[in-house]
């Protein structure tokens, strides 16, 4: 069945997935965790639905945008019948898609430590270990929120955030892991650093990181 053939009344028993407009020309898959956003990332692009024309990951949800209003209910009622499966591990036989090297130095990393009840060495272990994956961009341009590490490693963010974070700081909060691409604010606790390039707009993607990549950190 196509998605053009769907039909118009649905039971309410196939109607799973909370699917919500968004404006009349975009919808919002609400999703309980970033591995839901990434499964739900790749079955969309997998299934290449008419009338979408960009598919926006974020942390808990998943913005589908169409070419226009005549398109909502039908992708509607084909978004809350879908089913989508468990969020693939990394592939184990390839490498990461970017490898990126650190200094680990920073100011919290033996808070850190502390928090999560490990030796700095341990964290630095634990942080280049993973292969981490890009779920969703945002904040600034280039930043990119790393999710799937070591679970050892979920810190809650600093009770103040720092006025200036200087670009290139490797960072954690909660469940990810991030990179400033720039000088900015933040509240994020502070690593390590990499003078990796970002962002950069004379690049055909700007982005260095871009959602669904993998990506491994290693201690310089």
């Amino acid at each position: 069945m196509s998605v053009t053939d769907l039909p118009t009344d649905l039971p309410a028993d196939l109607v799973g997935n909370t699917v919500v407009d968004y404006g009349d020309r975009a919808l919002m898959v609400q999703c309980g965790s970033t591995a839901d956003v990434l499964a739900w990332v790749a079955a969309l692009r997998a299934v290449a639905l008419p009338g979408v024309v960009d598919i926006v990951p974020a942390a808990r949800t998943v913005l589908v945008k169409l070419d226009g209003p005549r398109r909502q209910g039908v992708v509607r009622r084909r978004l809350r019948t879908m089913r989508v499966g468990a969020h693939a591990a990394a592939p184990a036989d390839r490498g990461p898609d970017v490898v990126i090297g650190v200094v680990y130095d920073g100011p919290d990393l033996d808070e850190v430590a502390g928090l999560t009840g490990l030796s700095a060495a341990a964290v630095v272990e634990a942080h280049t270990s993973t292969v981490w994956q890009v779920g969703f961009s945002g904040f600034a341009p280039g930043f990119a929120y790393l999710v799937g590490g070591d679970p050892r490693l979920r810190v809650p963010r600093r009770p103040e955030p720092r006025t200036a974070v200087p670009a290139g700081a490797v960072a954690l909060a909660g469940e990810f892991s991030a990179i400033y691409p720039r000088q900015s604010p933040g509240g994020w606790q502070l690593i390590g650093r990499t003078d990796a390039p970002l962002w950069d707009i004379d690049r055909p993607v700007p982005a260095l990181l871009t959602q669904g990549m993998w990506v491994q950190f290693r201690a310089m």
